[in-house]
């Protein structure tokens, strides 16, 4: 039988399970994306990258072509806990290419080669922008 004291615990208790449990299972499934790409119920790091002081985040279901690359696009650190980064955070560094037609200004694509490059977009609130919608 449980005591009137042991309720509010018991229920503490199963709170703290519940979301340990939630933020720390990993199924092997991809998350559910909204319609700009991002994961829904995914941690508060987005995927970025800076470019040429712009940034961009990523942009899923659409068709591009990546041409030639710009540079070095850069993504911080992910620090969802609001604490200062620690002294061994690297940025990490990764090719930026050209997409065609569409200005670096508004979205470049990030990754090891301009074949297997994912698309990222400067966005303006949530919306994309519109050259960048012209591409689906």
């Amino acid at each position: 039988m449980n005591h009137p004291r042991q309720l509010p615990a018991t229920i503490a208790m199963a709170c703290l399970l519940l979301s340990m449990t939630a933020c720390g299972e990993e199924s092997g499934e991809e998350p559910e994306s909204d319609a700009g790409g991002r994961n829904k119920g995914s941690g508060s790091c987005a995927l970025q990258f800076t470019y040429e002081g712009r940034t961009y985040k990523d942009v899923a279901n659409l068709r591009f072509t990546a041409t030639s690359k710009l540079g070095d696009a850069t993504q911080a650190p992910c620090n969802d806990t609001g604490e200062e980064p620690g002294s061994g955070e690297q940025l990490k560094k990764e090719s930026a290419y050209r997409i065609s037609g569409v200005s670096p200004a508004v979205a470049i694509a990030v990754g090891e080669n301009a074949k297997t490059a994912k698309l990222f977009a400067v966005y303006s609130g949530s919306k994309l922008p519109e050259e960048v919608e012209q591409l689906g």
